[in-house]
């Protein structure tokens, strides 16, 4: 649902170095003639204390992009890096520890528990990880988010926009290097929606946090400092200090410039969305098929 997005200055850290990279990243799903390529040959930098939207047309990778960035997924090819630790070689136990100690989560499901009250939702993956939280940082969240009267209700005693307050309660609890947010205001009407991308904007402005954001909603990448675009798999595009026209304008002309290849071909003299002449007008040669491999992922 589109959302409009107040005037914002940058994230205040935006010097700070990088919160994750990538290099070279490839996913694919399936083998031969019906593999599907998901990521191809991504190169990405995440500024730290900055808040990056990925936007992109369906089947263009940006969810992929976010789960193998997060270590929620494995990749194909390539190598990650949160800060300075490569999580492409991880074990898997490392790698769970990483994203429990390193990395907040907010997904278009609140994902919340509704035996447990606000707090305990908010605090439970340190309590499972046997870990106390830093009363003060904790406090300023909670009061930031507006939680403070919330604490003691479950979930079914709070709206859609509370409960995804206390999601985004949760991802920044820990304090982790680098929050993902996949869709977040996906179940939200708009209000509530616009709740929860203020709060995220505050948390990079006033907490110094990272985010990036997986959205389709030009409204919502607005309240991003840059928005990265994908198409077929690669980054073909990016906008520093966004405004949802320019957002929209820009995802309109991809789709333009998708349709001719929509079957996996193009017409002489055709623009591929990633900027490539198609002189012959043959198959591309990153032409995926029209659908997925029965069993294999989205690649969105």
């Amino acid at each position: 649902m589109p959302t409009a997005a107040p005037e914002h200055a940058p994230g205040r850290a935006e010097a700070d170095g990088i919160a994750a990279r990538a290099r070279a990243l490839t996913k694919a799903y399936g083998s031969g003639e019906t593999t599907v390529l998901a990521l191809d040959a991504v190169d990405v930098d995440i500024a730290r204390g900055r808040f990056t939207a990925v936007m992109g047309p369906s089947g263009s990778g940006k969810s992929t992009l976010m789960h193998c960035l997060a270590g929620l997924d494995t990749v194909s090819a390539g190598q990650v890096w949160l800060g300075d630790t490569e999580i492409t070689g991880l074990k898997e136990r490392d790698l769970t520890r990483l994203r429990r100690d390193r990395i907040g989560f907010m997904f278009q499901s609140f994902n919340l528990i509704p035996t447990l009250n606000a707090a305990e939702n908010i605090t439970l993956p340190m309590d499972i990880a046997g870990q106390k939280p830093d009363q003060k940082w904790l406090d300023e969240v909670i009061d930031t988010l507006g939680l403070r009267d919330r604490l003691n209700h479950r979930p079914a005693q709070l709206s859609g926009g509370q409960q995804q307050r206390v999601a985004c309660a949760r991802a920044l609890a820990s304090r982790p290097e680098l929050i993902f947010a996949d869709e977040p205001t996906g179940n939200l009407d708009s209000r509530a929606g616009l709740e929860v991308l203020g709060f995220l904007r505050q948390a990079v402005d006033n907490l110094g946090q990272t985010v990036v954001m997986v959205t389709h909603d030009p409204g919502a990448a607005a309240h991003s400092d840059l928005v990265l675009f994908l198409a077929d798999g690669r980054i073909v595009d990016e906008m520093e200090r966004p405004t949802a026209e320019a957002v929209l304008e820009r995802m309109k002309r991809f789709d333009t410039l998708r349709a001719p290849f929509a079957d996996g071909k193009g017409s002489p003299g055709d623009v591929r969305p990633d900027g490539g002449y198609h002189p012959d007008g043959g198959p591309r040669p990153d032409a995926s098929p029209e659908k997925s491999p029965e069993g294999s992922p989205d690649k969105d």
